[in-house]
């Protein structure tokens, strides 16, 4: 039987993607700092579930992955769902680097871990949930999308280092618009809003079709497509804001 940790999965995305792994006979090795919402999670499926508090921010956080496989009893897939973002014109230094430490520090310790035990077992699935901000700079958030390029930029700098030393270790980019979770629950308009089952079912496809790259959904797919098109003078003079 497949078996997949899940960082992030109390809530939102990564406790949908959970759900939908479950039913299709996946054992599930699940990870947030909310032990309460995992024992949750593991009421839905007690034979197939097995759960660790875990906060991507601490030095431990790489020692309790550890025990999570431990427990699951190895791991084919890591899925990596936690983040956060705030929209930050003041830029408040302390909401900047919180950010940073979640979605960059945070990010490095949970992906290099998995790599490591990956790469010392033959191989597995890497798939981490970055996002579409990752390809611009968006200035009511710069901390966030300066962190999701950073993420996007790592996965491939670590897709190459898996093909430079002969590993056998697949990647998964994921990258969503806005989803309708606790994330964005600030009580603003956002556009082109989906449900964290919508993605969650897009998600488990494109791992399962082993994408590298999966933008969720296609009117994101041309929205960044037309995006990058946009020259550096041009788009730092655009306002772009949610209300």
């Amino acid at each position: 039987m497949k078996k997949a940790v899940i960082i992030g999965a109390s809530s939102g995305i990564g406790y949908e993607v959970a759900k939908i792994l479950i039913n299709q006979g996946w054992n599930i090795g699940a990870a947030a700092r909310r032990e309460d919402k995992l024992e949750e999670l593991k009421s839905h499926a007690s034979q197939q579930v097995v759960i660790q508090s875990l906060d991507v921010t601490k030095e431990d956080a790489s020692n309790n992955l550890q025990l999570l496989i431990d427990k699951l009893g190895g791991m084919d897939l890591f899925l990596l769902s936690s983040g956060i973002g705030f929209q930050n014109i003041t830029l408040d230094p302390t909401v900047e680097i919180k950010s940073v430490q979640t979605n960059a520090d945070g990010f490095v310790r949970m992906t290099t871990a998995a790599f490591d035990y990956f790469k010392e077992h033959g191989g597995g699935h890497i798939a981490v949930i970055s996002s579409i901000a990752g390809t611009k700079g968006l200035g009511v958030a710069p901390a966030y999308s300066a962190t999701k390029r950073f993420q996007n930029t790592y996965i491939d700098a670590l897709n190459q280092l898996s093909n430079m030393q002969k590993l056998n270790i697949k990647f998964t980019d994921i990258r969503p618009g806005f989803v309708k979770t606790n994330l964005l629950n600030d009580g603003k308009h956002y556009p082109l809003l989906m449900s964290p089952q919508f993605v969650a079912k897009k998600i488990v496809s494109a791992i399962n079709r082993n994408k590298r790259v999966a933008i969720i959904d296609w009117r994101y797919r041309i929205l960044v497509f037309f995006w990058r098109l946009i020259p550096r003078c041009i788009w730092c003079r655009l306002s772009i804001k949610t209300s």
